[in-house]
């Protein structure tokens, strides 16, 4: 099926697009984000961003790299959103695609709002977070009604680093399920501060590392000895670390191994992209 031309906006000149393209699998990208792929002139893309995903770009699209990673030589923030400005200066369709959504831990409205500074016009085209797809690929359901009717997004790292801002003892009591994106290296401070706060030690806990690429592996275990398994196991980011009862719903809801079981030839997280770089 092809969309309508007339259903989709047009990039025009001068415009930047801060597109989300999901936690990785390229087939999660919206529909707002391959139209605006296709029509972009420079696309300036995240360390998180699927390699494939740039395949869909036009003939004489620019794309220029602006990944941001923990520990390792980054773009800064500050000149990220000059080029973004520059560009669009130049009269060029920009497109900034982030990894997951642009406004969930994304930096996305800090360069929104630099553009509305520089009087750059911008569209933003929301993507699957992580938070989310992860969750999903791994067989844990965000919400339950037999568990949880709240969820608290946490970002286990800030421009200080650990984020003391946090209410800890607050967040230990209220939230019944925690998804903490980029906390792997304050995980023990983090985790310490949960059960200081109140928090069970033998709470379920699944870490989630390249969630929903052919790589995607989940670790289940407890609070308690979550950084025991992290620092056994080995485990690095990108991740995504839940808290809470709904990680109990893998063993009957992880989809992906159960498609693996019954055709283990064939991995259900490889996609076309995949199999044809192989």
């Amino acid at each position: 099926m092809k969309w309508p031309d007339s259903e989709l906006p047009p990039f025009e000149p001068g415009w930047v697009w801060l597109v989300g393209t999901g936690p990785g699998d390229p087939g999660l990208l919206t529909v707002h984000a391959v139209n605006a792929i296709n029509q972009a002139d420079v696309i300036v893309f995240d360390a998180l961003v699927n390699p494939a995903i740039l395949e869909l770009a036009p003939p004489g699209c620019a794309i220029e790299y602006a990944g941001k990673r923990g520990g390792k030589p980054s773009a800064k923030q500050r000149d990220i959103t000059h080029r973004l400005i520059e560009l669009a200066q130049d009269e060029k369709r920009v497109l900034r695609l982030k990894g997951g959504d642009p406004f969930i831990f994304g930096r996305g409205g800090e360069e929104a709002l630099a553009l509305v500074a520089a009087q750059i016009p911008f569209r933003v085209v929301p993507g699957i977070s992580a938070g989310v797809g992860a969750l999903a690929y791994a067989g844990i359901p965000l919400t339950h009604r037999d568990t949880n009717q709240a969820v608290t997004f946490l970002t286990g790292h800030d421009a200080q680093g650990m984020p003391n801002a946090v209410d800890w003892k607050a967040l230990a009591k209220g939230s019944p399920v925690i998804v903490m994106y980029m906390a792997l290296k304050h995980h023990a401070t983090i985790v310490a501060k949960l059960l200081g706060g109140g928090r069970k030690p033998d709470e379920a806990v699944a870490v989630i590392r390249d969630a929903t690429l052919p790589t995607q592996d989940v670790v289940e275990t407890t609070l308690a000895s979550l950084p025991a398994v992290v620092a056994e196991r080995k485990i690095q980011p990108p991740a995504i670390i839940v808290i809470g009862a709904v990680v109990k719903f893998r063993a009957a809801l992880d989809w992906v191994g159960m498609m693996a079981a019954r055709e283990p030839e064939a991995d259900p997280l490889t996609t076309r992209w995949q199999r044809d770089a192989g």
